[in-house]
């Protein structure tokens, strides 16, 4: 079963994320806005990854102080829509 979704980020410098989730394995994700270097890169590592393992790795990450970061967001929009 494929499950794709968008997600609003929250206290990030992205805007969005764009998830696509099949049989519980993460298969793409894109992030619009942010640090394309950085978001480029997560999203590249979390391919391939079963769901809650990216939960666990990405949950809490913090981003300068401000409480969360764009992979931290990555963990909630799974959380939430998953």
């Amino acid at each position: 079963m494929t499950k794709e979704f968008d997600y609003k980020t929250r206290g990030v410098c992205s805007r969005m994320i764009h998830v696509t989730v099949e049989d519980d394995i993460v298969t793409d994700v894109r992030f619009f806005g942010g640090c394309n270097g950085n978001t480029q890169g997560v999203a590249s590592l979390v391919k391939g990854m079963p769901v809650q393992e990216v939960i666990k790795r990405l949950d809490g990450i913090d981003c300068g102080g401000r409480g969360t970061s764009c992979p931290a967001q990555l963990a909630n929009a799974l959380k939430e829509n998953i």
